[in-house]
């Protein structure tokens, strides 16, 4: 089966620091793919390439057969990606239906009406998001009313909405106590069952075993460890990097930025 991700040889760098360098490895879809790495290691710099905030400065990035790093993010979205932030990135002074209804109407094949006037597939995929991230019951309040952890799920739901192949979730478990925790690894697990292919940043090494297929360790922006958690973690390489931080990415609670 082909990779519905790939990629290849794929560096970023600004002037002369290399973010990402020389990276090549591929998702299957259907599968969760977890990336870690420690602070630095380039994993949101990554993500901003494959969802189109930024270009790569050399290599070559593939989705569902296309090429997709010279595209804008709003082209790259509506071939099937969606993705979500470490902080929450709604607009907090709309409702909660009017943010996943942003989502549905950009994710749009046919493209985007800048007018936001909303079909009614639009409503539907907006709605069937809300209810899927537990939200429905809350779409008429305004977004800046939500908890923390609602905030994620609306998040999430406006990233669904647009009706993903691909869903790039970075850090989405950060800042959530554990109970949270485990209702949106159900919520991610959930989302994979209806057959989205998930690629996540976490630093919770509890929910990148509970989610993932399969793992990849950045250090200095460059592939140290690929494979199932269970033999990535115990990897000669991954242990020297994470030096007095191993006993935290097992147990799960460490915490950095990306």
């Amino acid at each position: 089966m082909a990779a519905i991700l790939a990629c290849e040889r794929v560096t970023k760098a600004y002037g002369g620091l290399v973010a990402v360098g020389n990276l090549t490895f591929s998702v299957e879809p259907g599968e969760t793919f977890a990336i870690v790495g420690p602070n630095g290691a380039g994993k949101t710099t990554l993500f901003d390439t494959i969802s189109g905030i930024s270009s790569p400065t050399s290599g070559v990035i593939r989705f569902d057969g296309h090429e997709i790093q010279r595209r804008r993010a709003h082209e790259i979205c509506q071939l099937g990606i969606a993705r979500t932030f470490q902080t929450t990135a709604v607009f907090r002074t709309q409702t909660v239906l009017a943010n996943a209804l942003v989502g549905s109407i950009f994710g749009q094949r046919s493209g985007s009406r800048l007018t936001l006037q909303f079909r009614s597939e639009a409503l539907e995929s907006a709605l069937d998001a809300l209810e899927l991230c537990g939200l429905l019951d809350k779409q008429a309040q305004i977004a800046a009313s939500l908890s923390v952890f609602e905030l994620k799920r609306l998040m999430l739901a406006t990233a669904l909405a647009t009706r993903p192949k691909l869903l790039l979730l970075d850090e989405p478990v950060g800042g959530l106590n554990r109970a949270e925790r485990e209702a949106m690894i159900q919520l991610i697990r959930a989302i994979n069952q209806t057959g989205v292919t998930v690629l996540l940043i976490e630093h919770v090494m509890k929910a990148v075993q509970a989610l993932a297929n399969r793992m990849l360790v950045l250090h200095h922006g460059e592939k140290i460890a690929e494979g199932a958690p269970a033999d990535v973690l115990r990897d000669e390489k991954v242990v020297a990097v994470y030096l007095g931080k191993h006993q935290e990415l097992v147990t799960g609670d460490g915490r950095g930025a990306a």
